[in-house]
């Protein structure tokens, strides 16, 4: 590992090994190589995940390749608006990070907040943080769809609460109700992993209701192929034309079954309530 990832300046939460957590903590490492798989490829550069997880020897599809560039390129436009917004005076609370290298790619690009907190498992962040006034951003990427509808209501309550000016991200399954989204569902049994909130992924506005009904002042909500439609057309050119797709229905299906949401409460001289996609 090179130098400048031995000491990173943030705080990573140990997550205990329960083994009722085994399934979901090997969505973890599905996850990250599917994420240095699609860097190798040239979706995005990443030069730090190579420290951090193995390369897989197994090719992945192209419309799960997309599937990633469109949300890490989602949640990072949202992120440095955040930052931009709040001149970095800030804090941010990654929940669930896992293998993510946003810290490194964030100080590459001298976007560092004041503060960055990696979470393995959301319930710590009642054990970390009481007293926080700064401007704070909390990031959930898969997170919450593991939780039970009552646990991710908790948590997103705590987070209104307990912060004065914040914005929450949330990235996870949308439009769970119809055939495909069951296919997702009975597959993630197969292998053990149960959706716990899934409940919760009806539909854009079930979404965007959870988090307003939770305290959150604003919410917005997107599907992954309205986002995919209005990323850099450049970027759309240059990504399509690494590898043939040939079955952009596949592509169309993914993107329509995940969402990007996000919420904020306070900042109003900020104008948080102004961030969009």
């Amino acid at each position: 590992m090179a130098t400048s990832l031995r000491r990173p300046s943030f705080t990573t939460c140990s997550s205990p090994t329960d083994t009722d957590d085994e399934g979901v903590r090997g969505t973890c490492e599905d996850a990250s190589i599917c994420k240095r798989f699609a860097v190798s490829v040239g979706y995005w550069q990443d030069p730090y995940i190579q420290h951090l997880v193995r390369l897989s020897k197994e090719r992945k599809a192209p419309e799960i390749n997309r599937g990633y560039f469109a949300r890490v390129h989602g949640v990072s436009q949202l992120i440095k608006a955040f930052l931009r917004k709040t001149e970095c005076n800030c804090q941010i609370l990654n929940l669930g990070a896992g293998m993510d290298t946003t810290f490194w790619r964030l100080k590459d690009e001298d976007l560092l907040p004041s503060k960055y907190f990696e979470i393995d498992f959301p319930m710590i962040v009642t054990r970390k943080l009481h007293s926080i006034k700064l401007p704070t951003l909390l990031i959930a990427e898969c997170v919450l769809v593991y939780m039970t509808p009552e646990q991710s209501t908790n948590l997103l309550k705590w987070a209104a609460k307990s912060f004065e000016t914040a914005m929450f991200i949330n990235y996870e399954q949308v439009n769970m109700d119809d055939r495909f989204g069951q296919i997702m569902i009975e597959n993630l049994r197969r292998r053990q992993c149960d959706l716990a909130g899934v409940e919760t992924c009806k539909s854009l506005e079930s979404q965007k209701e959870r988090l307003l009904s939770s305290g959150w002042e604003s919410a917005s909500a997107i599907d992954m192929m309205e986002l995919y439609s209005k990323l850099p057309r450049a970027e759309v050119s240059r990504i399509e034309s690494l590898e043939f797709l040939d079955e952009m229905e596949l592509l169309e299906q993914l993107m329509q079954h995940y969402c990007l949401c996000w919420a904020t409460k306070g900042g109003s001289e900020l104008g948080l309530k102004e961030i969009t996609y």
